[in-house]
This record gives structure tokens, sequence and C-alpha cells, in this order.
């Protein structure tokens, strides 16, 4: 079977499963708007308890926000040696980028513990709320991401190779992995560095 009748295309000759990845992510897209437009709401105000603003450490926020923008190189590298059909390194550059994600989410992981040591829970007040829906959807965001990777390595090991429709799954994961650098770019910017 020839990778043309694997895939069926839109009237637009896009693939069905690019177009309905990118129809979902515009959907996120407008979700992630959505609770930035809440975290602006409460930011300003003054509120009972502590506010996000008081705890927020900015040097290991942008380390961990380098570590997970250098996962997009890596998922570069990964989808580039799939298209040299070099299954050995796109299996250990989509390691990679799963162990970026994963490091990610661990200083995530330290850095809300360190609030609620400190007293900011999710219930603190709306701010502190809507701070922890808003990165903790994110977190979601990227866990998902890194157990997509995993599966592409998994499939890669039993079958051999990632081949299937010239890499199409592991271009699709890619879209959403630099979909969810991407949020974070912008949350990094307006949670972090804009006072």
């Amino acid at each position: 079977m020839t990778d043309t009748t694997m895939h069926a295309s839109t009237s637009t000759g896009i693939d069905s499963g690019k177009l309905g990845m990118w129809a979902f992510l515009s959907s996120e897209a407008l979700f992630f708007g959505a609770l930035i437009a809440n975290y602006l709401l409460f930011k300003g105000r003054e509120l009972q308890g502590i506010h996000p603003r008081e705890l927020l450490n900015i040097p290991f926020t942008s380390a961990s926000s380098f570590v997970l923008l250098m996962s997009s190189l890596t998922m570069v590298l990964a989808h580039a040696a799939l298209t040299r059909e070099d299954q050995k390194h796109a299996r250990l550059w989509l390691l990679a980028t799963a162990g970026l994600g994963m490091a990610f989410i661990g200083g995530q992981v330290f850095e809300f513990s360190s609030f609620y040591r400190e007293g900011m829970t999710l219930a603190t007040n709306p701010a502190s709320s809507s701070f922890f829906v808003l990165t903790g959807f994110h977190g979601a965001h990227v866990t998902v991401g890194i157990i997509m990777l995993l599966t592409l390595v998994g499939i890669s090991l039993r079958q051999g190779s990632l081949s299937f429709g010239k890499g199409l799954n592991l271009e699709l994961v890619g879209l959403y992995w630099h979909f969810v650098d991407i949020v974070w770019i912008v949350i990094f910017t307006v949670v972090y560095l804009i006072r």
C-alpha cells in the first residue's frame, strides 16, 4: 500500500490528519487565550493572602523555560533524522525531547511545591487559582506530549521504524510539541516577566 492510499487528503490537498491537528491546536489556542485572560484579570488586583508575583523565581523559571525551548530543537532534529531515514538517531532525539520535557515538568513540580510551602495554594485567592490553573494546564499538555513522544519511541522499537506515512505521525507530534513550547513563551512572558 502506498503512502497516498494510507492518508486521506481533504479537498485542499492537505492531509486530513494534519488538518485535524491544526484544528485541534486552534481550539487549544483559544482555550489557553481564555486562561491567560483570566490570569490577567486577577494579576493586578490587591487580594487577601499571598500573590503569585511575590513568590516567582524568575532565574529558576528562566532556566526551566530554556530547557523546554531546547526540546523544540531536539524535536526538529528527530524529524530531520527521520527524513534521512536514520531511525536510530530519530529515536535518540525523541528520547532527548521527552527527557527535556520531563526536566521542565520536574521544575514545575518543584516550583508548585515551594509555593505550597510558602502558603500559596489553589484556594488562597483568585490570582493564585488562575496562576495554578494556567500553568498546571500547560504542564498537563507537556505531560501528554511526553507520553506521545515515548509512544513514538515504543512504536519505533516494536516495528523497527517510524516510516509510516513518511514520518507523518512524528510530524503531528512535532506540531503539538512546538505548540506547547510557543504557548509557554506567551505564558512565561505574561506571568513571569510583565509586572
